[in-house]
């Protein structure tokens, strides 16, 4: 039976896969793995990169793949591009799953920067104390600095090199703004580095630091290439049957085709 393939690793694939799941439509979830004792959405799950757009393309002929949904995390950029192009070469419908990024409110000092390496620059300037969160990938970076001390806080180890002063924070969200307030103060924080990871489990950092008044070193998205994007569950979830009735043989599907939602995503 062909199946839908959600590439996940977020909140949002999670939930996707579990809607779509409880309405029978076949779903494989796909997650890097990347972070150890990962949280496994509902259905078919595999672990691991495919080799590129090639062994991407060529899975999704072996898998008899109907439709693709990729969910990966806004700064997942090399994956999105290789689910793109393998797509495209496969003739699957492929479609963006990402959700909003952060905006600036009253009382909030941000520093927005293309990318990590101009992050690093810029911490140098605002503070001597800085959160650093941005996933353990992004740290080496910030390895040549050693006149600002960093609370590094992550999922896993982050990736050496590492900042000469420094202290690991390994925890995940979502996170509670008492609980950001009280990092912030602990550890005597006086700069905060994330990226516009958007969505609503991590963001406390950014309310807290409001409150404090700090600055906060912003690295903007890389462009996501897609034909087509959503920012909702819902609207992802409505979208997957359809790709199925366009796929499948007369009778395959019938009830994913007609429990279309019509609601929220869950």
């Amino acid at each position: 039976m062909s199946s839908l393939l959600i590439l996940g690793g977020t909140v949002e694939a999670r939930e996707l896969a579990g809607v779509l799941h409880s309405r029978g439509v076949p779903v494989i979830s796909s997650l890097a793995g990347r972070v150890a004792a990962p949280r496994l959405p509902p259905g078919e799950v595999r672990i691991g990169g495919f080799g590129g757009p090639d062994g991407l393309e060529r899975w999704l002929a072996e898998h008899d793949v109907f439709a693709v949904v990729d969910a990966t995390h806004p700064f997942a950029a090399r994956m999105s591009a290789s689910a793109f192009e393998a797509c495209g070469r496969a003739g699957v419908p492929h479609l963006r799953l990402e959700r909003p990024g952060w905006r600036e409110r009253p009382g909030d000092r941000w520093v927005w920067v293309d990318d990590v390496a101009a992050a690093a620059q810029a911490v140098e300037g605002l503070g001597r104390r800085a959160l650093l969160a941005l996933g353990r990938q992004e740290v080496a970076a910030f390895a040549g600095i050693d006149s600002t001390w960093f609370l590094i806080r992550s999922v896993g180890p982050p990736d050496p090199p590492l900042p000469p002063l420094r202290e690991v924070l390994l925890d995940r969200g979502p996170f509670t703004l008492g609980g950001e307030l009280g990092v912030l103060d602990e550890h005597r924080i006086d700069v905060v580095v994330t990226r516009d990871s958007g969505g609503d489990q991590t963001a406390p950092k950014l309310d807290a630091a409001r409150e404090r008044g700090l600055p906060v070193v912003v690295v903007r998205r890389p462009p996501a290439a897609s034909t087509g994007a959503v920012t909702t569950v819902a609207e992802a979830a409505a979208w997957a049957p359809s790709q199925a009735d366009r796929t499948a043989a007369p009778d395959e599907f019938s009830r994913a085709g007609s429990q279309k939602p019509s609601g929220t995503g869950g």
